[in-house]
């Protein structure tokens, strides 16, 4: 059994979670992009991403070896932590990544924010949970929303329709990794097993950056190396922390209720960092996405 098995903390009342946890999770989860959008500047996505990814899950493996959570750990359980890393990591923000260099980060924090509307679709499809009334209209307002901001988008010119379908193909993949990892969760520590997906997805997107983009475009800047080690240590390592920290606090279905913030903080920190254009589709669509993500996570 592992550590964190062991261990568990008491589940607690949702609305007694600390703001010490849901404040820094909050910044740091909806800040990834902006901060990602400026490492992106000076390096390729692909390759940011693998370096990230490399940093990341090399700290976090390291520690949890020193904890003892690999020790027992089946081949099948690496096998699974490998492929929900390429889903959940690799492919999802390499895509996102991608996305980035043709879109503005905020658009691209709103398309991924409606993953519990998807996760919540295709799970009714594929998985036989139940679908309500509440449901399906939490479902219909998550579509009209973005609908709202991509229409908003395309007609003015802002935004690359290929960077938007990027983005949305990120929404797909982390997505069907929920799925994965929901269906087929491997009992393992938080640490190792977050370890082993952030690692395996560097190391699946350091060739392929090196083999399609141009390594010699790197610049070793100022603004690179904070991205780099912001995404790395407050994104990777203490995101993901605080988020399954939140999920032993209080239960799947209220933790997730805290993604609500994502898509008005994300645009924020594009309009503060970046200064990106906040258009008025963009604050209309907001409120039907919020409020059907609200609809379809909430009881």
């Amino acid at each position: 059994m592992t550590h964190a098995a062991t261990h568990p903390l008491p589940l607690t009342d949702p609305r007694t979670a600390p703001l010490a946890l849901v404040v820094p999770f909050c910044l740091a989860w909806s800040s990834a992009f902006a901060a990602g959008k400026i490492g992106l500047a000076d390096c390729p996505p692909l390759l940011l991403l693998a370096f990230r990814f490399l940093i990341a899950g090399a700290l976090l493996a390291a520690v949890a070896a020193w904890r003892g959570e690999y020790r027992g750990m089946a081949g099948r359980t690496l096998g699974l932590l490998a492929l929900l890393g390429l889903l959940n990591h690799a492919l999802y923000l390499g895509l996102s990544y991608s996305g980035m260099t043709y879109v503005s980060s905020g658009l691209t924090a709103l398309i991924v924010s409606a993953n519990p509307v998807l996760t919540a679709a295709l799970a009714a499809l594929l998985l036989g949970e139940a679908m309500n009334r509440r449901k399906a209209l939490g479902l219909a307002l998550g579509v009209v929303g973005v609908a709202l901001v991509v229409r908003g988008r395309l007609g003015s010119g802002t935004d690359a329709p290929l960077g938007i379908a990027l983005a949305v193909g990120a929404l797909v993949a982390l997505s069907v990794g929920t799925l994965l990892f929901k269906r087929l969760a491997p009992r393992t520590g938080l640490l190792a097993g977050t370890g082993v997906q952030v690692l395996v997805a560097g190391l699946a997107l350091l060739p392929i950056g090196l083999l399609v983009e141009d390594a010699g475009s790197i610049r070793l800047t100022a603004g690179f190396a904070g991205s780099l080690v912001y995404q790395a240590l407050v994104v990777s390592i203490g995101g993901y922390l605080l988020w399954f920290r939140l999920l032993q606090r209080t239960s799947a279905t209220e933790a997730s209720a805290y993604h609500f913030l994502m898509p008005p903080l994300g645009m924020l920190f594009g309009w503060a960092l970046l200064g990106e254009t906040v258009q008025p589709w963009d604050l209309l669509g907001i409120l039907p996405v919020a409020l059907g993500i609200r609809l379809v996570t909430r009881g």
